[in-house]
């Protein structure tokens, strides 16, 4: 964690790692990233948990998809979790190995495991989990995100409809000790922006496509006028020539 950085500190480190401009779309995803972890930095109770780690995970790949270019998304989640100071290697293998625990069990499963703070889990979710909701336990709304991910992930048999994830999600915070009402707030906000941000790449996506159909048809149309020969062209002229005199 930091010594008392400021934000703008933080913004200053973040630039030095990070010495690229970022498009317009993902700018606030950025900002908002590196905000909220120079907050929870400053949180003497706060704690990097595989509900954070899965979170943070989630949110950043989720709000960079279609960022180009791709190879400096490593990069770009480096420089936003150092200028911070959390070890960006270390969140990214919390938030894989929880992820990849949950994969293959049941939702009940991992509902179980969530709601008994990682008894019984695979490691890493189990001692990632083992201090949320505890008494020096510090809630960021990454975690809601996290929550929601790891049930996401499971499978099995159970129906994996979003909208009961929500609701099991909110049953096992409460289990955990966290607010139902922060919960719903962050669970709402985030797959509310989601889906604007789905559209917004959409958007991105189709006009480029389209502003690259319409490049191609000018070249094609380019280079069929210059496949002509000097006769078709010459005959070309005369017949426009023939027109004009007729008219």
């Amino acid at each position: 964690m930091t010594d008392q950085r400021t934000i703008a500190d933080s913004k200053r480190a973040f630039h030095a790692a990070f010495p690229y401009v970022i498009p317009s779309l993902y700018r606030r995803t950025a900002d908002e990233l590196l905000v909220e972890l120079h907050l929870l930095s400053h949180q003497q109770h706060f704690k990097s948990d595989a509900l954070f780690a899965v979170g943070l995970r989630q949110v950043f790949q989720a709000f960079t998809q279609g960022y180009k270019p791709e190879k400096h998304l490593d990069e770009l989640y480096a420089a936003i979790c150092t200028c911070n100071g959390f070890d960006p290697e270390a969140l990214k293998q919390l938030a894989e190995g929880s992820t990849s625990a949950v994969s293959g069990h049941t939702v009940s499963e991992v509902r179980e495991w969530l709601s008994n703070r990682g008894a019984g889990a695979p490691e890493p979710l189990a001692s990632g989990i083992s201090s949320v909701g505890g008494e020096s336990f510090h809630y960021s709304r990454l975690m809601a995100v996290g929550l929601l991910s790891l049930l996401s992930s499971a499978q099995g048999g159970e129906p994996s409809d979003p909208v009961e994830l929500k609701t099991l999600a909110h049953e096992i915070g409460e289990q955990l000790g966290l607010s139902k009402p922060r919960l719903d707030k962050d669970l709402s906000l985030y797959t509310s922006n989601l889906e604007k941000m789905a559209q917004a790449v959409e958007l991105i996506e189709e006009t480029l496509a389209a502003e690259r159909r319409k490049r191609e048809r000018q070249e094609a149309d380019s280079q069929a006028s210059d496949s002509k020969t000097p006769e078709a062209q010459s005959e070309s002229s005369e017949d426009s020539a023939a027109e004009e005199s007729t008219n």
